[in-house]
């Protein structure tokens, strides 16, 4: 299951960099939202990944620490894809702007020259 998630988390952050590198602003946007996903994977992983386990302490029990998941970073990994939606809406309305005012959708507003 660790081996899935660090293939994920790699192809993840491998396809935002190369998308962060292209010279359209969608394809920037993309890369962003994509290299987001993969920390919010890898905070998300430092959590620790157990499978069967009850995710809280039992009432009675007195339970040991160690077989149990933090559930901070899940708390983390929430705020983290709310926020992850704000800024995407957002630059999506700037890249619309810039787009009304420039005619294209190049990064630095000019398209190359043949």
């Amino acid at each position: 299951m660790e081996t899935v998630l660090a293939l994920s988390i790699g192809v993840l952050t491998a396809s935002g960099v190369w998308l962060l590198l292209r010279p359209r602003t969608f394809q920037v946007i993309i890369g962003l939202s994509l290299l987001s996903y993969a920390v919010n994977l890898f905070i998300f992983s430092m959590g620790r990944l157990m499978v069967g386990e009850p995710p809280v302490l039992d009432p009675g029990g007195t339970g040991d620490l160690s077989n149990y998941a933090d559930p901070l970073p899940q708390a983390l990994i929430l705020t983290a894809i709310v926020i992850g939606f704000a800024t995407t809406a957002l630059f999506l309305v700037v890249l619309l702007a810039s787009r009304g005012l420039t005619r294209t959708d190049h990064v630095d507003g000019r398209e190359p020259m043949p």
